[in-house]
């Protein structure tokens, strides 16, 4: 007997792909800002990205970084499904997709110390 809609596999990862979708879209106001203080030199920019010195800056960073590479990965999950006629079994591919997008913000967060 299968589990309720809610549990199954292919519902989780329907629900992280659009969470991590939401985030990147909450992100890119914030991205265009950071460019439109080019604008107005480089002392601004400067200035600006003094911010991401923060912890906390430096940690939303990572969870973004995590995001992008869990909407990818979960992204390519869809492509392979629906052109290749890929069946996943249990939740391999999404643990496989949910572990690459944990270890490319770990990385990140590593590197940007």
């Amino acid at each position: 007997m299968k589990g309720t809609p809610h549990t199954q596999w292919g519902f989780i990862a329907a629900v992280l792909h659009r969470l991590s979708g939401i985030a990147l879209a909450i992100f890119v106001p914030f991205h265009f800002i950071a460019l439109a203080t080019v604008l107005n030199g480089a002392d601004a920019l400067d200035s600006f990205l003094s911010l991401t010195r923060n912890p906390i800056v430096q940690l939303t960073e990572m969870g973004l970084v995590a995001a992008l590479a869990l909407h990818m990965a979960l992204g390519l999950r869809l492509l392979a499904i629906e052109f290749l006629g890929m069946r996943e079994s249990g939740g391999t591919v999404v643990s496989v997709c949910i572990g690459a997008g944990i270890a490319c913000g770990i990385g990140f967060l590593l590197n940007a110390g």
